[in-house]
């Protein structure tokens, strides 16, 4: 059951009379996972569910499905006609009132434009919810922040022990394959307990220049003296996930313009940290746009703009592109505000055809100081030890 004791805080902290709600057959996953309703029930017809600022939630259901929300608080209505429906709608006529509809954020617009077009027409002003969704599920309490750590300490763990498999490998003289590696992380990540959406990334060599890259088969076999990325992602059952990325040259010493391309594209990272914790301490915080505009700043300086092809970090909670606020002033540009007990990934990545590079820590606000979780920031390309005597 959803706390309403915090969304209705949510919707006053907005200035707003409610927040309107819809779905029909279980279509929308974030709306499901907001009200905490169960996805297999029988969902035939559309229903609408609204928390106004003050007083009891009201339920909007079929005739044929008057019980599809009855684990849920408030006043039920039913409708048989879309006649009906709409008139039942009209009782919240000049309300000003926010659904999941939102310009930019496309993850968070899963309000049906059917059912916007008719709550519009009703009288209804609406808003994006976008700010709301943010307070009441994208941002961590303590236990949250708990789950986050101890699964980046896996994170950063995994990685370490799946370099060292590669270096293993190299060292007998049988260079894995991409696939070898990322089952090797998947088999880790489950003896520790955590679970993921979907497998991690290892690409090498000019599989690295895809930042989503996913292997055919085996993948590529392995070969000295080219970058390798490690993106890898996990989190407790029922937790906060954790999503970090490193990068590691298959030999011992690394080119020039290796370690160049990667100390300019950690120097970009590294800004966010100070630029937080100065604006927080001011009492100004930052939004997720002007975060990214300040890595994408330094990379364009350092950097092609074709090698610079995502945006700087994305919201994570109970899914690992979350609902909070994400470091994008291009792509999705976020202009929500960086609050307590955000969390998100900070991850610059530079991509050519022969290669690429991505970093990334993740980051959350407790006591009002920006958090590095997990406690292990590359600084420097991972590469083989030097063997020869």
């Amino acid at each position: 059951m959803p706390d309403l004791v915090r969304f209705r805080k949510a919707i006053r902290e907005e200035n707003l009379a409610g927040w309107l709600f819809v779905n029909f057959a279980h279509r929308d996953r974030l709306t499901d996972t907001l009200l905490d309703l169960d996805p297999a029930s029988v969902a035939t017809r559309r229903w609408f569910y609204f928390i106004p600022a003050q007083g009891e939630p009201v339920k909007l259901v079929h005739t044929l499905e008057r019980s599809i929300l009855d684990g849920l608080p408030g006043e039920p209505a039913v409708y048989s006609s879309f006649a009906e429906l709409k008139d039942a709608l009209s009782r919240f006529a000049g309300l000003r009132v926010a659904i999941l509809c939102d310009p930019t954020l496309q993850v968070l617009s899963t309000f049906d434009a059917a059912s916007a077009d008719l709550v519009r027409s009703s009288g209804i002003e609406t808003v994006s919810a976008a700010s709301i969704v943010q307070r009441v599920h994208g941002l961590l309490d303590a236990q949250g922040i708990e789950s986050h750590e101890r699964a980046a300490r896996v994170l950063y763990a995994s990685v370490q022990k799946g370099w060292a498999f590669v270096e293993s490998a190299f060292a007998r003289g049988t260079p894995p394959t991409e696939t070898a590696v990322r089952d090797y992380l998947v088999t880790l990540l489950g003896e520790s307990g955590l679970e993921a959406d979907s497998p991690p990334i290892v690409a090498s060599g000019p599989n690295a220049g895809n930042p989503h890259y996913s292997p055919s088969g085996n993948g590529r076999t392995l070969a000295r003296d080219e970058i390798l990325q490690f993106d890898i992602w996990a989190k407790e059952p029922g937790g906060i996930y954790a999503d970090i990325s490193w990068v590691g040259f298959t030999g011992s010493c690394v080119p020039e313009r290796a370690e160049t391309r990667f100390s300019e594209l950690i120097a970009a990272r590294d800004l966010v940290r100070p630029a937080l914790e100065a604006a927080l301490a001011s009492g100004k915080a930052p939004s997720g746009a002007d975060l990214d505009r300040l890595v994408r700043a330094r990379l364009l300086e350092r950097f092609p703009p074709s090698a610079i092809r995502h945006r700087t970090g994305h919201g994570i909670d109970t899914e690992c592109h979350g609902t909070g606020v994400n470091l994008d002033s291009v792509e999705f540009p976020d202009s929500r505000l960086i609050l307590e007990g955000s969390c998100f990934s900070v991850e610059p990545g530079v991509y050519f055809e022969d290669e690429g590079y991505r970093t990334e820590i993740d980051i959350y606000i407790q006591g009002g100081k920006p958090i590095v979780s997990g406690g292990g920031i590359q600084r420097e390309l991972l590469k083989f030890q030097d063997r020869n005597p």
